[in-house]
């Protein structure tokens, strides 16, 4: 989720994750239309009250001037083209991100807590250097500062996918028989003095030998640095570019341009995804180690994707997109239609050049004095907005909800429904960012179709949110029933029933063996049932190696009366035959729901801004990016994370001991914390968009809808039909959040 900020009259950043209203997803990033409004109405409030000298180029001659503007839109055509190629690139690092939630969870056997740190810092990058980059950024070489974010943008992509050089090859809980076809173990081990108890204590020895070097690495933290390098890196893109865009376009291009760039980052997040589905087919030691004696499935809960490769396919791309940058120039040349206009580029307002006189740096540093003298009067009128503060808390709120929702939304489909990490992220790639991308779309074509002022978007999106919500509730009856696993969801044959608080995966028909609880290696009962390992399943005797071993004599998956007969195969069994169902059902209630909370966002955006004074437009909007990122972008993954850890039924263990990646969730109760969390959020977000509404009432008369911000009248008001269509025309084609896209 990315949002940005900028102090400049051009400035608002991106948010982030996106986040947006929306918005469905994902991220994981959808504040990108705070910069393109901002960016047109912002810009009165910097510019000069004095007349402007006489344009003498206006007198040169028509084929020379001819020339000018040939060589300024070659120029800014050049640059809309590289910026377009830099969203995309950022976009795709993004979504690939969340892509890759659960395959490193298991890579690195941490929690989701630990995992929703690292999905935060790209923001914490982000607010390291936003008000570096937003107060040096207009006086630096443009072009080439973003060209140095992607260069440091890929260095972070690339740095989160080292780990994988570093660390050896992946191993998982597996029983000895599996591992050496030359020696024929017993999966339970009766007799300690046999033969296979010796191997297998020389087995257990190697591991420990290796466990001193292993317990002092924490190979995560490379990959929660180099997100954080991601979001450093990303910051100068947004503010920056458009604002170029903005300085050097003709005037009535700038919307066009703009949308085209949000257009091209709308590709991004999907092939992301798709990236993402490709590359979890592919084991995570692929090229490295004999795939056939690999014994994983990509169903099995310890399987890992080829996780870091697709974090090296987007730092080429990041390095691709940052190359032409370094070659454009600092500045364009100014278009005829704006060398007379009273707007300005960025870099005239803001930059002191070297020749001009004492007397017009003492006036800056003036200028620049008063501006910081305004700004608690500035701030405490802002706060003073009932509007503002109270759209903005149901911003933060409902940002927590959608970013926690959208940033486990991979974990939970294979956990609830059984789907493999390149299922779901095909799904979501292909089905559930396109319905985002048409909900925003359809937002704003409403706002012009119908000429809606500010209290119809205010009832909108109310609206679309409360409508999302609701469809969100039905999500509850489309869940799928724990998987059958003996000692945690069901009892061993003739046992006794399991309890919430009693995981009994000891029992009479596994007594006689030397088993541990902590290992996870399941298989799959003819009987249907899952065993957490071949000992606990009571078998005696096995054949073949890898994935085709066969247990037999399993004690506890055959009945008291025939007990020999039982047998059992590598993995874990397929959920109910009702599952397949009930995720289709699950797929289309998605997809309406993220298209249906998404179509508030434009209408939400709108509101904000026509509640706010022109002149505190570009504070405002910076003040609730902020927020967003501080209060929502980096919390929420993280109380997700602990949350939906309190589900976990059994934990994997790490080779040297110690608690590793959750290995089976209890499906209940993860659905109820996922989404009843989700809901909680969300609904109290609507409580604080219906005060919004109540005032906006209160304050509206019903012949203009004219609101009265702070008690002056007309200091907040609605725009006349003809300016809403205009601003809503633009909203069509810059309001989509690039990498929140990702959201639902």
């Amino acid at each position: 989720m990315q949002v940005w900020f900028c102090i400049s009259s051009r400035g608002s950043l991106p948010m982030k994750t996106g986040r947006h209203h929306l918005w469905g997803f994902l991220l994981p990033e959808a504040e990108d239309t705070i910069m393109e409004i901002s960016s047109k109405e912002n810009t009165h409030f910097f510019s000069n009250s004095t007349v402007l000298p006489v344009d003498r180029s206006s007198f040169k001659s028509e084929s020379s001037s001819s020339k000018e503007k040939q060589s300024c839109c070659g120029g800014i055509k050049i640059f809309l083209g590289a910026l377009s190629f830099v969203y995309f690139a950022k976009a795709l690092s993004g979504s690939y991100l969340k892509s890759t939630i659960t395959q490193i969870e298991r890579r690195f056997d941490i929690p989701s807590s630990l995992v929703g740190v690292i999905d935060g810092s790209f923001e914490i990058g982000n607010l390291l250097i936003i008000i570096l980059v937003s107060y040096f950024g207009a006086k630096l070489h443009r072009p080439r500062i973003i060209g140095a974010g992607c260069l440091i943008m890929s260095a972070g992509t690339f740095l989160i996918a080292m780990p994988q050089f570093f660390m050896g090859r992946y191993r998982y809980e597996r029983f000895p028989s599996t591992i050496n076809s030359t020696v024929s173990l017993s999966p339970c081990l009766q007799d300690k003095g046999q033969t296979s108890l010796s191997a297998l204590e020389k087995s257990q020895a190697k591991i420990n030998a290796g466990c001193e070097k292993e317990a002092g690495s924490s190979m995560w933290i490379y990959v929660l640095l180099g997100n954080l390098l991601r979001g450093i890196g990303e910051t100068p893109i947004q503010p920056l570019g458009i604002a170029y865009i903005d300085d050097y376009a003709v005037e009535e291009n700038a919307a066009l341009y703009i949308g085209c760039v949000q257009t091209v980052a709308i590709i991004g997040p999907i092939f992301g995804f798709l990236l993402g589905s490709l590359c979890a087919k592919l084991y995570v030691d692929i090229g490295f180690v004999d795939l056939d004696s690999v014994e994983l499935s990509p169903k099995d809960v310890r399987w890992v994707g080829a996780w870091w490769l697709g974090y090296l396919i987007a730092g080429v791309v990041s390095v691709l997109a940052g190359i032409p940058f370094w070659f454009l120039p600092k500045h364009l040349p100014q278009p005829e239609s704006r060398k007379d206009s009273s707007t300005s580029s960025e870099h005239s307002k803001f930059i002191i050049e070297e020749n001009k006189d004492q007397g017009a740096s003492s006036w800056q540093q003036a200028k620049l004095a008063e501006m910081a003298k305004d700004f608690l009067p500035s701030l405490k009128n802002l706060f003073g907005n009932p509007v503002y503060i109270l759209y903005l808390c149901a911003s933060i709120i409902q940002f927590n909800s959608l970013i926690g929702m959208v940033t486990y939304k991979p974990k939970y489909i294979e956990q609830q429904y059984g789907q493999t990490s390149s299922k779901t992220n095909f799904v979501i790639g292909l089905i559930n960012i396109p319905a985002v991308a048409f909900g925003i779309f359809s937002g704003g074509l409403i706002m012009k179709r119908f000429g809606v002022g500010v209290l119809g978007a205010a009832k909108l999106s109310l609206g679309s949110s409360f409508l999302g919500y609701l469809l969100l509730l039905s999500l509850f009856a489309m869940g799928c029933e724990n998987s059958e696993v003996a000692g945690l969801t069901v009892p061993y044959h003739g046992a006794k029933p399991v309890s919430d608080h009693e995981q009994a995966l000891f029992s009479e028909c596994n007594s006689g063996c030397s088993c541990s609880r902590n290992d996870w290696d399941p298989i799959c009962g003819e009987n249907g049932v899952t065993y957490v390992s071949a000992c606990l399943a009571g078998c005696r005797a096995s054949n073949g190696t890898g994935k085709n071993t066969v247990f037999f004599n399993c004690s506890c998956v055959g009945t008291s009366e025939s007990p020999q007969s039982s047998s059992a195969v590598v993995g874990p069994c397929q959920k109910g035959n009702e599952c397949p169902k009930m995720f289709l059902y699950f797929l289309v209630i998605s997809v309406i729901t993220s298209y249906t909370l998404s179509v508030g966002g434009t209408p939400g955006y709108i509101l904000l801004l026509r509640c706010i004074k022109p002149h505190l437009k570009s504070f405002a909007l910076g003040i609730y990016t902020l927020a967003i990122r501080v209060l929502a972008g980096i919390p929420a993954p993280v109380y997700f994370g602990v949350a939906i850890d309190t589900t976990c039924l059994k934990w994997g263990s790490k080779r040297c001991g110690g608690r590793g990646a959750c290995r089976l969730y209890d499906s209940s109760a993860l659905r109820y914390v996922y989404l009843g969390l989700t809901l909680v959020l969300g609904t109290v977000s609507i409580f604080f968009s219906v005060a919004v509404l109540w005032v906006l009432r209160k304050r509206s008369s019903p012949q203009d809808e004219t609101l009265s911000a702070n008690g002056e009248s007309g200091a907040c008001g609605t725009k006349s039909r003809k300016d809403n269509l205009v601003n809503s025309d633009q909203l069509i084609q810059s309001t989509y959040w690039p990498e929140k896209e990702t959201r639902l």
